[in-house]
């Protein structure tokens, strides 16, 4: 499998015909993606750690929160592959709602879990992260590693740039993700490289439970 940034930054940056594949691949990709999810109605995206396992918090809450969401007809969408991204699937196959998975290649394979109802696998991060974001109306973050914070400070930076509506940014895990906020208001905002609004996107809670009672609240009985 070829990377998008093999080998040396290329001095000719010319449309070669390597990167004519790459960019029919990504077009490909997009296309699929949209034909795919343009369906699924209100979704929430679930973010966390592929190596969290059955028995850790995180997913046994992931687990719960996705099962909650499914009862009340809300997409379940995950990046498709194991642990956090696993049990947010799990959960909304136990109530029978609808599971998506947007799995990703890696040198080492992430292979897709086994509780998804649509399952599209992807090359590139950017197509896949585009098609976590399009169809939901909330997101639920979870603790993990870089993707996931990856994960989060693109939606930031979507919000933040007036490039997406604003909508619930949940961090699940008081224990786990105070501390980067203590960090972002004491040494972003208070240096005034972010704005103090813009930690407002954000909240922290303490389980699953209070996380479906934000964005429930903000799906409403009629959709947002």
């Amino acid at each position: 499998m070829t990377s998008l940034l093999d080998g040396k930054p290329p001095l000719d940056i010319g449309i070669t015909p390597q990167e004519e594949e790459r960019i029919a691949r990504i077009e490909e990709e997009l296309r699929e993606g949209i034909g795919s999810l343009a369906s699924i109605g209100a979704a929430v995206s679930i973010f966390g750690s592929a190596r969290s396992r059955p028995e850790d918090w995180e997913y046994r809450e992931a687990r719960q929160l996705a099962r909650t969401l499914s009862a009340r007809g809300i997409t379940v969408v995950t990046g498709g592959g194991p642990g956090v991204m696993e049990a947010g699937n799990l959960g909304a196959t136990e109530e029978a709602g609808q599971s998506v998975g947007l799995n990703i290649e890696l040198p080492r394979e992430q292979l897709a879990n086994p509780y998804v109802d649509i399952d599209l696998d992807f090359r590139y991060f950017f197509t896949r992260k585009f098609l976590l974001i399009r169809y939901a109306i909330g997101f639920a973050i979870f603790p993990g590693g870089f993707g996931t914070a990856d994960e989060l400070f693109e939606l930031l930076t979507l919000v933040q740039t007036g490039k997406l509506k604003q909508r619930p940014i949940v961090l699940v895990g008081e224990d786990y993700w105070r501390g980067l906020y203590q960090w972002l208001v004491q040494q972003m905002q208070d240096r005034a490289f972010i704005d103090g609004r813009d930690l407002d996107y954000l909240q922290i809670v303490p389980d699953a439970d209070a996380a479906a009672g934000i964005l429930l609240e903000y799906y409403g009985d009629d959709g947002p």
